[in-house]
């Protein structure tokens, strides 16, 4: 038989039936009748005993195989179910029939007409032998559309493993069949339908062709049928493992910092403020101005004044919070309250012009990168004291800052006075003066400064001051203008050290507030240990500014001389004798001013009989019993009693304890001191 079966086992022919039947009668016949009531009887109980085990051993083996069937896409629930049917319909036909061939009719003719119209044509019961090997396919699902022939599917279906093969049916019918053989067969059925089911698990695939197994029923034998055991189910070679590709880590994308949005509008404009200070500043007006600043000078007209104006940006309106059209009169000396210093000063128109009346302002000829100041050096700069108190200092107080890169443009313009002093310009000004009286061009700048920052007589306040200037400051850049080598006072030797004599510089002057005993003054202060240099002091400052940095220590009755105190040494000695007359208000502009420099102060206030007056007036007059009322009478009057008319006879006696205490302070002096 193909597929690898075996051939089933057959009985006789026909002829070989009857003598059998014959000699089978002839045996009952002799046997007596009691043996066979017994045998019957025992018979009868085998066959209930294998009925009801039978029974038991069906609905074990129909509950197996509806288990998996459950899990193969309806494949095996087909083919349980059809054994099931299959039992009832034999018992059904016993009963009614106990005729064998009509059992198996039916059996074949449910199964065909189950299986589908190309399997009933190869499925008849009709005495043919029935030889055909089944295979299944484990994807294959229940159709009961057309498919093809069992010889294509047989063909056709490579992964399908070879199933159990069943013995053929036979044509003839034995005549002894009963009740016991049919349910044996059908025992028998349900057996290889299940070993079948069990032995070839559902496959997870389906086949190419779409068919689906079935499974023909053996034809009862009574003779037990030899189980052949199912070829096991060809299993595809495992794919091989191919290890998974680590996938590759892509780096993080380094975050570039979003760009901050470039904004293209106009930044908004800064309140607007006037343009000039009047009130915060005792002695001085000034003006501050910011943009297109056009500065033109008087042209040496009589009557006609300079101007400093700034233009409105075009497109400005005049709304009174960001331009405004205003215009000023300013007189650029810082002695504003003292009519007599102020009668000669100029006025400087300073305004702002809004765009109608923009076309007005004149047009630049010079423009300039650097900040302009304006100033005037009138007033009182004919006195060597107001010219540093009122011009030296706030223009070192202003233009110190910008490191050379400003330019000067003067008012009241004194060649003269400027020449005097014009080391100083130099220092504080990379570039030429400029003359507001005689200067025919227009100058343009971006800032503009008119009138100078100060802040009291000869001092300076450091909390108010650009980069926090002191006076020190001021001095270490009078003595760097001028090249002065000392700027600590030497300290005098003392005990067994080798004698070397501070100097002391006493100002002689020439004309009022004259020291009449000059030469004692000396003579003390020699026999004290200072060596004494006597000097009224020259036009030009650089030779006295030389003399002054040699000293240590500077001795002047109260006056302009005093000044010079700029050049001393830091750490060195000023003593300031007051006059008759109490002037020591006056006293003051040199007491502060040498403290802030680093410089020991000492002050001398005379008698009467120290002063030339009492040659002047007698005892009891005003001069000498009510100065309060001198003073009160004006600065004219103060003046010309006490200052114009008063020279000083130094009481040596008195005066000596001031210059011990100068000598004492030099040789205790630390030379750490600022420098």
């Amino acid at each position: 038989m193909e597929g690898g079966g075996k051939a089933a086992y057959s009985y006789g022919g026909h002829h070989h039936h009857h003598h059998n039947d014959a000699k089978l009668l002839k045996s009952f016949s002799r046997v007596e009748p009691r043996r066979f009531g017994l045998g019957l009887v025992a018979g009868f109980l085998l066959v209930t005993c294998a009925y009801f085990s039978t029974a038991k051993f069906d609905a074990i083996h129909i509950a197996m195989i509806n288990s998996p069937a459950k899990n193969a896409a309806g494949m095996v629930n087909a083919a349980s179910d059809g054994s099931k049917q299959q039992l009832d319909l034999d018992r059904d036909a016993l009963s009614r029939e106990g005729s064998k061939d009509e059992v198996l009719d039916r059996d074949d003719d449910d199964k065909i007409s189950s299986l589908g119209p190309d399997l009933g044509h190869n499925a008849s019961v009709d005495g043919k032998k029935k030889d055909e090997t089944f295979a299944r396919d484990g994807d294959a699902s229940v159709s009961s559309s057309a498919a093809p022939a069992v010889d294509e599917v047989l063909a056709k279906d490579d992964d399908a493993a070879v199933g159990a093969v069943l013995p053929p049916l036979s044509s003839e019918e034995p005549t002894n069949g009963t009740q016991d053989s049919v349910l044996e067969d059908e025992e028998l059925q349900v057996q290889e339908e299940a070993a079948a089911a069990t032995s070839n698990p559902p496959p997870k695939k389906t086949s190419s062709n779409g068919s689906s197994p079935s499974v023909v029923p053996s034809d009862p034998a009574t003779l037990p049928v030899q189980q052949i055991p199912a070829a096991p189910e060809a299993k595809d070679p495992p794919a091989q493992q191919i290890p998974a590709v680590p996938e590759a880590k892509i780096p993080p994308v380094q975050q570039i910092p979003a760009f901050p949005e470039v904004k293209t509008e106009a930044p908004p404009r800064k309140e607007w403020k006037p343009l000039c200070d009047l009130w915060s500043n005792r002695r001085i007006d000034w003006c501050e101005l910011d943009g297109d600043v056009r500065v033109a000078g008087a042209n040496g007209t009589v009557g006609v004044n300079g101007t400093v104006t700034l233009v409105a940006p075009p497109g400005t309106s005049a709304d009174d919070r960001t331009f405004r059209a205003e215009s000023w009169r300013i007189k650029p000396y810082p002695r504003k309250a003292d009519p007599n210093a102020m009668r000669n000063v100029r006025v400087l128109t300073v305004q702002s012009l809004t765009a109608p009346a923009a076309s007005s302002a004149p047009a630049c000829t010079d423009r300039h990168d650097v900040p302009g100041l304006v100033f005037s050096d009138r007033g009182y700069t004919g006195n060597y004291f107001h010219a540093y108190t009122d011009v030296i200092l706030p223009l070192f107080l202003t233009a110190k800052q910008y490191s050379g890169e400003v330019k000067f443009l003067v008012s009241d313009f004194q060649m003269w006075w400027l020449g005097k002093f014009l080391p100083v310009f130099k220092s504080l000004s990379n570039y030429e003066l400029i003359n507001l009286d005689d200067d025919h061009r227009v100058h343009c700048f971006r800032h503009v400064q008119v009138g100078l920052t100060c802040h009291a007589d000869f001092s300076i306040d450091p909390s108010r001051a650009p980069n926090g200037y002191t006076m020190v400051d001021f001095t270490r850049f009078m003595r760097a203008t001028y090249g002065l080598p000392r700027g600590v006072a030497f300290p005098a030797s003392s005990g067994e050290e080798p004698r070397r004599q501070p100097r002391l510089l006493v100002i002689a002057r020439a004309r009022t507030r004259r020291f009449v005993n000059a030469d004692e003054i000396v003579r003390g202060a020699e026999r004290v240990g200072f060596r004494v240099v006597v000097s009224e002091g020259e036009h030009e400052v650089a030779p006295f500014a030389e003399l002054a940095n040699t000293c240590d220590a500077m001795v002047g009755v109260h006056g302009a001389g005093l000044t010079n105190m700029v050049f001393l040494p830091t750490g060195g000695v000023v003593i300031q004798v007051v006059p008759l007359g109490g002037l020591e208000f006056v006293a003051g502009y040199f007491r502060g001013p040498s403290r802030d420099m680093g410089l020991r102060y000492l002050e001398y206030r005379i008698t009467t009989e120290e002063s030339t007056l009492i040659d002047q007036y007698p005892r009891d007059h005003p001069v000498f019993t009510n100065p309060d009322g001198v003073k009160n009478k004006g600065w004219d009057s103060l003046k010309e009693a006490y200052l114009d008319k008063q020279d000083v006879r130094l009481d040596m006696k008195r005066f000596r304890p001031i210059l011990k205490k100068a000598i004492s302070h030099l040789r205790q002096n630390n030379t750490t001191l600022i420098n």
